[in-house]
């Protein structure tokens, strides 16, 4: 169940980093080179590596992994809220 509850976070968290990245939000171009780099990707990367630590842990049973995903989806989702509907 925790490997499910953490995949489908990840899947929001991708569609969430996409929009965010897709916004054209003033932010975004204050943010350092390796936000940009490779089109993009780089920050996409760096997303799955942490979905992936994720997964690793909930398949080992270890529970700390997955609620430490769901704590930086929370987050994730409220930073991604105010900055599609220009509160920052």
């Amino acid at each position: 169940m925790a490997i499910l509850i953490t995949f489908l976070l990840g899947i929001g968290n991708f569609a969430l980093h996409r929009a965010v990245m897709d916004s054209g939000h003033p932010l975004l171009a204050r943010l350092p080179w390796m936000v940009h780099a490779f089109g993009g990707r780089f920050t996409l990367l760096l997303e799955f590596l942490l979905l992936l630590g994720a997964l690793l842990f909930a398949s080992e049973g270890v529970v700390s992994g997955p609620i430490a995903y769901v704590i930086y989806s929370m987050l994730n989702s409220f930073s991604a809220w105010l900055i599609l509907t220009d509160r920052v």
